[in-house]
């Protein structure tokens, strides 16, 4: 066999990185013993059984077409539970060749790297830790690169017992080198107790950059010039448990010195002309560093709207007006373009609805994470400080009053905190406050009396045991049709959560009022957390919602790639971390309504009026708008509100007189500044 070619460069270099992990061989407790699977007796895709390289096992070796999708699938017995499955293998290119391992359709562990051997005769071994159904199973190892895998000799099931132990937080977490495109990290190692296999580079809840657990230095020349950053780091052991991240650094990237300004947006262009707004669309710029850090609309020569988006909508206009837009586009070192070409648009007579726009202020707030309106007629709505741990009454002219604190609520430095709030369908009778917030061991979800004004001093545990992690900690409550409880819960940054019945992570939860699991649930008769679960193989939902028809809509954080809005199904499995959004293994999952660039939406409150649905774009910040279609199965085109107007925008809520309240929560990257009210409450009115 000649040498292969060097692995070719892939597109996107952080979705690439996000997925190169190195795993370190382990020295597991066996509760079975080990058991060898030759690779050229296995079912092959893509590949031929060879036996011109020395020092094989068995009769040959498999070697991998260089093609995305080569497989060898093998079929194995063990015990239910962990095993520790041992691929030995040769690559005698200086390019790693990733392998995604699934266990019987589903995904086990993804982008196992296999760096290269030195030669073709030099076989080594790596290890990964897949969960195992009793009796037959069937294990997957797939390329997912245009090289194809390394030459399989055979694969080792070494069953084991579980590991649930998570490493310890890397610390001393320090920054250096810092360049306007790359900079230098470097930590203290974790501990763990079987041994800490790789470490995870994140910006918020995104991964910059995967090293092995050896490895406690690393430079990351993804960065984009004249940028902040507020990165952390996480360790993970062979099992999958994620730590509790390290401590932040935070920094911004110089200007790289570039003073070329970006090329004109193109094809500036009208989707969509209401009575009082107007949509746009338009052609991205390109610029010579390679990127855009975003766009700004411009109404005659006042700058409307700022998006990083190629749409904007454009609202609080005058019915039967005419109006011209131009767009410009911004590189990372402030360099701004020449303007688009000019549209000139006169808006509707009348209104047809859809699309919101600004009535005023409602009040100022630190984190305003959950709104819940009262059903009492008045127009007040209860609402949750994430970091201060507070439930306030707002009344509809914005008069505020703290209630008071959530007992034991905690914070993450993230995104945990008081987050998601809920009424009790019987709320006139019962006066119960429903809330999911961080405490000091677990996210869970707890309810309070609040009656006749005052809320009460304690809480009663609805569900808890939610894994926590300064990350992805979902968060959103709110009550369907049919009286029960959902909760939209994250990984906790352990991708492996989503795909695992028994975790109550990565998952939609249907909960009974009482905390118990209601009988109808799809896994109830499989026991244990199972009992609760809606949904699952999610990453990080933030938003839930029920249409006209009954229909659960959710809105997910993306990785690096796609934001999704998903159509909720009893039991469906919506692919991560497998699939993200239609990226990836997505074969089998339920495909996502509608994605987005992660840097567009960063989906978080969901709220549906009239068949529209409402979502709050955190990262993209601004409010994204979308109509679904007349069989209840799909939804058009989104158009983008708001762009920029008020930053990371966090929740949207209907009124009970039929408006919307918007929030955002700026500066909630490490826990936020409870001592400033930097944030708003503003009202929404349709015409």
């Amino acid at each position: 066999m000649n040498p292969r070619a060097l692995r070719r460069a892939l597109t996107g270099g952080l979705a690439a990185i996000a997925v190169t992990l190195a795993l370190a061989p382990l020295t597991p407790t066996a509760s079975a013993a080990p058991t060898d699977y030759q690779a050229e007796n296995a079912t092959i895709s893509q590949g031929l059984v060879e036996s011109n390289h020395a020092g094989y096992t068995g009769s040959g070796f498999v070697n991998y077409d260089n093609l995305v999708g080569s497989y060898v699938e093998w079929t194995v017995t063990a015990p239910a539970g962990p095993a520790d499955v041992t691929l030995r293998y040769a690559n005698g290119t200086t390019a790693s060749r990733p392998l995604d391992f699934t266990v019987n359709g589903v995904a086990g562990a993804v982008g196992i790297t296999f760096p290269g051997t030195g030669a073709w005769t030099t076989w080594q071994t790596k290890t990964v830790r897949l969960t195992l159904a009793a009796g037959t199973n069937t294990i997957r190892a797939r390329a997912t690169t245009a090289d194809g895998g390394p030459n399989a000799d055979k694969l080792t099931v070494n069953p084991t017992s579980d590991d649930t132990q998570p490493p310890s937080a890397p610390g001393n977490l320090a920054v250096s080198n810092i360049k306007s495109n790359a900079a230098t990290f470097t930590w203290t190692a974790a501990s763990d107790n079987v041994g800490v296999v790789r470490y995870e580079i994140n910006r918020g809840g995104n991964v910059l950059k995967v090293v092995d657990g050896n490895t406690l230095t690393a430079t990351v020349d993804t960065l984009t010039a004249n940028t902040g950053y507020d990165v952390s780091i996480g360790a993970f052991d062979a099992a999958g448990n994620a730590s509790q991240q390290s401590n932040v650094v935070a920094f911004t990237t110089p200007p790289s010195g570039d003073a070329e300004p970006p090329t004109a947006p193109g094809n500036l262009r009208t989707t969509n002309v209401t009575a009082n707004s107007v949509s746009l669309a338009w052609n991205a710029s390109t610029d010579n560093s390679g990127s855009i850090a975003g766009y700004d609309v411009y109404q005659g020569a006042t700058r409307v709207s700022t998006t990083n988006s190629l749409t904007a909508t454009i609202t609080n206009l005058a019915p039967n007006t005419q109006y011209t837009f131009t767009v410009k586009a911004r590189d990372p070192d402030g360099n701004a373009s020449g303007p688009s070409n000019a549209v000139t648009v006169r808006t509707a007579t009348t209104g047809t609805g859809g699309i919101p726009a600004y009535e005023r202020d409602i009040a100022r707030v630190d984190l305003g994470w959950s709104v819940a309106f009262l059903p009492d007629n008045s127009g007040s709505a209860l609402v949750t400080e994430r970091d201060r741990f507070e439930l306030l009454l707002v009344t509809a002219t914005g008069q505020k009053t703290t209630l008071g604190k959530v007992p034991g609520a905690a914070t993450t430095t993230g995104e945990g905190g008081l987050l998601g709030l809920a009424l009790s369908p019987n709320f006139s009778a019962d006066h119960w406050v429903y809330l999911y917030h961080t405490a000091a061991n677990d996210n869970r979800i707890v309810r309070m009396k609040y009656e006749n004004g005052v809320l009460g001093t304690t809480s009663e545990p609805v569900l808890t045991g939610l894994a926590k992690n300064r990350y992805h900690n979902g968060g959103r409550l709110r009550f369907g049709p049919d009286g029960k409880l959902y909760a939209a819960v994250g990984d906790a940054k352990n991708s492996a959560n989503s795909q695992n019945r028994s975790s109550l992570n990565g998952k939609i939860l249907r909960i009974n009022p009482d905390g118990t699991p209601p009988s109808d649930n799809p896994f109830f008769s499989t026991g244990g957390n199972a009992r609760y679960v809606w949904g699952l193989g999610f990453r990080n939902p933030q938003g839930l919602a029920w249409d006209s028809r009954g229909q659960l809509w959710a809105g997910e954080f993306g990785e690096n790639s796609q934001d999704e809005l998903n159509l909720i199904q009893k039991g469906g499995n919506y692919g991560w971390p497998a699939c993200e959004g239609t990226i990836g293994d997505c074969g089998g999952y339920i495909a996502p309504k509608r994605t987005w660039a992660t840097s567009q939406a960063g989906p978080s409150g969901v709220e549906i009026v009239n068949d529209w649905i409402y979502i709050a774009g955190v990262t993209g910040r601004q409010l994204w708008v979308t109509q679904i279609n007349s069989t209840g199965t799909g939804v058009g085109t989104p158009q983008a509100v708001f762009s920029g107007r008020w930053g990371r925008l966090r929740s949207v809520t209907k009124t009970p007189d039929g408006a919307l309240w918007l929030s955002s929560t700026n500066n909630d990257m490490n826990g936020g500044t409870p001592t400033v009210l930097d944030n708003v409450i503003v009202r929404l009115k349709f015409q």
